[in-house]
């Protein structure tokens, strides 16, 4: 498993040990934000974990590494141009990376300059980018569930950017609401306009579903469908599961105390209201979903107070079919993101 901490120092974590344990380290920049390694496997070659990428903030980069070692390989600027102004940025942030199925690529989004950069890692002497002109303050993302489509925040546009990821070419830009905030986003299908990616928003109290068939439901296809409302706004995160019949969203960053520690699902049988809500925890902040490999298990974040024992932060494990609680995880500090190892490999989301 490869972990980035916010301090940029990529880990490597043995998993098959009795213990997992790290096993290799690197310090890839000083402000970090993803991790990616290499997964393509067809005609131009097996990739599979050949290589890793890290993403920074600072200094503005990536890096590529030795996807076994860490050994980093390359350093790649990311200072650059705007798409719309054409103005000349000293600081481009590098938010999610994704890597590509369909070819020997990693998609790596730029914030400030709005450029969705596709690196081509066949040949690192003469690395290959291609640059997909997209929209503002790029952030996070995921693959539509083909896999084919990738949508990606440009969060300070209100906007959701379209790639197609077999031809290399921008799809469509789709007008949202406020802050979009979609983590990866949540692959499901609408009882009414088929399969749909939807996003939630730091600034609107509302979830957004956006078609991804254009075969199959064409006059659906790169269009918002469908927005169903929420309590409130300040949400972070949706999750999904093919298994599962509900779409889970937070609401960790709304002012209300209430709001900012309470969670809901829609049903994806009648997705034009909340079907529930409940407060994860008597204190703290809810964020963050998490499926086992079956989709029977949904594991929750509970942000709290370092120095207030008791009430440092948990993880908090539901039965996605009954939404019962199962268990409890106390005296953790601040977890937030926690990743299913099929899960993330596989891109279910």
């Amino acid at each position: 498993a490869y972990v980035i901490g916010r301090d940029g120092r990529l880990a490597l974590i043995d998993l098959w040990m009795e213990k997992p344990e790290v096993v290799a380290r690197v310090q890839t920049c000083y402000d970090a934000r993803s991790v990616e390694v290499s997964k393509y496997n067809g005609p131009e070659g097996d990739f599979t974990d050949k290589y890793a990428i890290t993403g920074c903030y600072w200094p503005p980069h990536f890096v590529i590494l030795n996807g076994q070692t860490l050994e980093p390989i390359k350093i790649v600027s990311t200072r650059s141009y705007t798409e719309d102004t054409g103005e000349y940025h000293p600081e481009p942030r590098v938010a999610s990376i994704l890597a590509s199925q369909y070819h020997p690529e990693w998609i790596v989004n730029v914030k400030e300059t709005g450029l969705v950069w596709i690196v081509n890692y066949t040949d690192l002497k003469n690395l290959t980018i291609k640059q997909i002109e997209a929209s503002r303050f790029l952030h996070d993302g995921g693959l539509d569930a083909t896999r084919r489509y990738f949508l990606v925040a440009a969060n300070q546009s209100n906007q959701i950017a379209i790639v197609d990821l077999e031809e290399d070419k921008l799809t469509a830009i789709v007008d949202v609401g406020m802050v979009p905030h979609p983590g990866r986003g949540a692959n499901w299908v609408d009882p009414e306009f088929g399969p749909v990616w939807t996003t939630s928003h730091l600034g609107d109290a509302e979830l957004m579903s956006i078609g991804t068939d254009p075969e199959g439901h064409s006059d659906s296809a790169w269009k918002v469908v469908r927005s169903t409302p929420l309590p409130g706004a300040g949400s972070l995160f949706i999750k999904t599961h093919p298994d599962s019949q509900w779409v889970w969203v937070d609401m960790t960053l709304n002012p209300d105390p209430v709001l900012a520690r309470t969670v809901c699902v829609i049903a994806k049988s009648d997705p034009t209201e909340i079907h529930k809500c409940w407060e994860v925890a008597d204190y703290g902040r809810a964020v963050h979903f998490e499926y086992n490999k079956q989709g029977t298990q949904v594991w929750v974040s509970v942000w709290g107070n370092a120095d207030q024992p008791g009430q440092t932060g948990e993880i908090v494990i539901y039965d996605d079919a009954t939404l019962e609680e199962i268990a409890r995880i106390p005296d953790l500090i601040t977890p937030t993101g926690k990743f299913n190892v099929y899960n993330t490999v596989h891109d279910i989301y």
